[in-house]
């Protein structure tokens, strides 16, 4: 017979959050490793947060809804803690109980200043890497550096009050950079990263990934320049983990330097850089030595290198950050860290074997 199209709504469900969700959905292997990475955190969080008082919103749900917005697409936070009212599966990963209030959108706002002074971003990426386990690269590496566009416009860039006396261009001359600045977001630059495309307000996000999985193991952003790629690879390195004396480091032609080339042998780091073409024009000069060049794993990194794109097009494309809706640089690098950890995230939940 023809079933009633009734419209009471029931009074009670028996059946809890963590029942309805599939047994191999992909976000439950996330979801353990997720904690495993927040309880070692533990103790950062302790020293965070005041002994006494009322109590907050746990940090770990904080961070569990963000990286449910990064690994969703969730264009805002607002957008994300109006889906968290009504979906299922967003509230068993956070942590909430079926009939718990969802907390307000400015809670984010108050506890990131918090979390950015305890450089929390960059330790939870940490801890997930450390998850990855044999499955890193010891020897061989890939850096690479992208474009992110700021959350201002062009026409928010005005003229400084007191420009400095000399420049930060070649010989003191005076770059935009230092007689223009953007009311909106004052640590963005005009930058371009090809001759032919428009400046934009933007920041420089870096990874450093290894080169067997393509796993991010370290993350930065910096002001838009010339150097800055050359400079956040070096500071990468000197953070990196080492478990091998001698490595090596593919990157293209942008990394062409000579002290950037000098650098990575003061580092005992093989350079595996790029080369420019010779050609009859007046073109920059390639540092590599003969024995870098001809090393056998050299055309091997070179093809590796392009793998780093895969995780730009990730970030931009699924994340959000092809432009970025916050303002100031450590801003942008606590969401630019949070998406690589994410990222590497969905990575492991496919390469590490599962939980017997």
């Amino acid at each position: 017979m023809r079933g009633q199209d009734e419209q009471q709504g029931a009074v009670f469900s028996y059946v809890s959050a963590e029942q309805r969700i599939v047994a191999d959905h992909p976000i439950r292997r996330i979801r353990q490793m997720t904690d495993v990475a927040l309880r070692a955190l533990g103790g950062e969080f302790d020293r965070l947060y005041a002994a006494g008082g009322r109590p907050s919103i746990a940090p770990e749900k904080l961070l569990r809804a963000l990286l449910l917005q990064v690994l969703y697409g969730r264009r805002s936070e607002r957008l994300l803690m109006e889906e968290m009212q009504y979906n299922l599966l967003f509230r068993w990963f956070v942590g909430l109980e079926m009939d718990e209030r969802v907390w307000d959108v400015t809670v984010f706002t108050k506890n990131r200043e918090r979390l950015l002074r305890g450089e929390i971003g960059q330790k939870f990426l940490e801890q997930v890497i450390a998850q990855a386990g044999e499955l890193l690269s010891d020897e061989h590496f890939t850096v690479d550096g992208t474009l992110l566009e700021a959350w201002a416009s062009r026409r928010s860039f005005e003229k400084k009050p007191d420009p400095p006396e000399r420049g930060t261009g070649a010989r003191g001359r005076k770059l935009l950079r230092d007689t223009h600045e953007s009311k909106t977001d004052p640590e963005a630059r005009l930058y371009r990263s090809q001759r032919a495309g428009q400046s934009r307000p933007s920041y420089l996000g870096h990874v450093l990934t290894e080169n067997r999985y393509g796993l991010v193991v370290a993350a930065c952003v910096t002001q838009s320049g010339k150097r800055a790629e050359r400079e956040a690879a070096l500071t990468m390195l000197d953070r990196l983990k080492r478990r091998a004396r001698h490595i090596t480091l593919g990157a293209d032609k942008g990394y062409q330097e000579e002290q950037f080339i000098a650098g990575l042998r003061e580092r005992q780091v093989v350079p595996h850089v790029a080369e420019y073409e010779v050609t009859s024009r007046p073109w920059p000069k390639n540092w590599l030595w003969a024995k870098e060049r001809n090393d056998p794993g050299f055309a091997r990194s070179q093809q590796r290198r392009k793998r780093v794109e895969q995780v730009f097009g990730w970030l931009k494309h699924t994340a959000g950050l092809r432009q970025v809706k916050l303002r100031g640089r450590r801003h942008v690098e606590w969401m630019f860290q949070l998406a690589v950890a994410a990222l590497n995230l969905r990575r492991l939940q496919r390469l590490l074997p599962a939980a017997v």
